[in-house]
């Protein structure tokens, strides 16, 4: 099912503190942790974010610590998925463990501008900017890690895999 939704940039080397202020690591609630979303980076940033929205991002997005809270708040907020032209590699498995699409593609993150409106393919990776009416390839996710987003995170998909939810 194609991710329809206005892109929000953010830089190169977004660590996770930026993301998510550690004084907000209380809780493990997404929607709570998505009320503070990039505080500290962009007070309002939070506020433009609507459901279904992409976070666009530069080189090495989700820097710094495994903290888990980083993507639980990305979800929290709405957003329906990242593109960055490089992701740290601990947030980028965090991501997908708690149900977070995540695209790497250093073209569309240099092309995409704040506010157009972009059109997702998980499948094939392919990101549409209906605004310039440009397309771009992502990297191919493999099958398992896109599972993982389709089911919601590695807890639904053990769930599943145990047969304590219906298929």
């Amino acid at each position: 099912m194609a991710i329809r939704g206005r892109a929000h940039k953010v830089g190169d080397h977004i660590d996770t503190d930026l993301i998510i202020a550690g004084r907000y690591l209380v809780t493990t609630d997404p929607v709570k942790l998505g009320e503070h979303l990039f505080e500290d980076l962009d007070p309002e940033l939070r506020q433009r974010i609507r459901p279904g929205d992409v976070l666009v991002a530069g080189e090495n997005f989700g820097q710094g610590s495994s903290r888990e809270h980083a993507p639980l708040a990305l979800v929290g907020a709405g957003v329906a998925a990242v593109v960055a032209a490089s992701y740290a590699r601990i947030f980028y498995r965090n991501a997908f463990n708690n149900g977070l699409l995540l695209l790497e593609c250093p073209e569309a993150s240099r092309a995409v501008q704040d506010g157009d409106e972009l059109e997702i393919e998980p499948q094939t990776g392919e990101i549409r900017n209906l605004t310039r009416g440009e397309a771009y390839r992502a990297k191919p996710i493999p099958p398992f890690m896109q599972e993982l987003t389709q089911l919601g995170g590695i807890i639904p998909y053990v769930r599943r895999k145990l047969g304590l939810e219906a298929s």
